[in-house]
């Protein structure tokens, strides 16, 4: 039980840290100009919020869904990394540690966030949030893809959970764009001094964690595949 909640604490945390990187605080900030516009009203500020969140959310339990199903109904395969998952998910840890210490980095294509499409879904009003959620769940940047498939498609596979541990993740990311939905709505202001303020604690904490996953990931390569300690 208490391995579970350890799990699902770390799926929240890397939705946290996924939500805080440079790449999805752009679509976050976006997505808070987009809420920003219906200021005149508290409780459709605040659903706006919700639904985005929810938007993100859903798109992350699809996505992990279709791929932990795939992985589980290949018995070998899944057979393979349920036994075998400690031994790879510690040179996994440290390849996501390098990607969020910046050692290396991948460029990937992004499927969503155009202007063309940012603009149709706000035309939508208050209903758009949540098309508009999904739209920049599935733009992957390398940090987010690293954490969404190098992180908590392993920590799923080994619960064999399709969905508890991706919508711990999607309320993660979610998380920030409805706090500051909520802080809007009750009429905070310098949200975009709030924005800056969390791009820089976001670099520290990124690089804390990085150095956690690395430290995490050696020991798990020395105890698991190794065997020496």
């Amino acid at each position: 039980m208490m391995e579970l909640l350890i799990g699902l604490g770390s799926a929240f945390w890397i939705g946290i840290l996924t939500a805080i990187s440079p790449c999805p605080l752009a679509t976050n900030i976006a997505a808070i100009s987009f809420i920003s516009k219906k200021i005149e009203n508290k409780k459709v500020v605040m659903a706006t919020g919700a639904l985005y969140t929810l938007g993100r959310m859903f798109t992350y339990v699809v996505v992990a869904y279709l791929v932990i199903e795939s992985i589980l109904a290949i018995p070998g395969l899944s057979f393979f990394l349920q036994t075998q998952i400690l031994k790879i998910i510690g040179p996994l840890l440290i390849v996501i540690g390098m990607f969020l210490l910046e050692l290396v980095s991948i460029p990937l294509p992004s499927f969503g966030g155009s202007e063309k499409f940012q603009r149709f879904f706000q035309n939508l009003g208050v209903w758009g949030a949540f098309p508009l959620g999904v739209l920049f769940a599935l733009s992957f940047c390398p940090v987010s893809a690293a954490l969404f498939f190098g992180s908590l498609i392993p920590l799923a596979t080994k619960f064999s959970s399709t969905t508890l541990f991706s919508s711990m993740y999607g309320i993660g990311t979610g998380l920030p764009v409805f706090v500051f939905s909520i802080l809007i709505a009750l009429g905070a202001s310098s949200i975009g001094k709030i924005f800056q303020r969390v791009g820089k604690i976001e670099y520290w904490i990124r690089m804390a964690t990085g150095v956690i996953i690395i430290i995490i990931g050696i020991y798990f390569v020395l105890a698991y595949l190794f065997k020496v300690i």
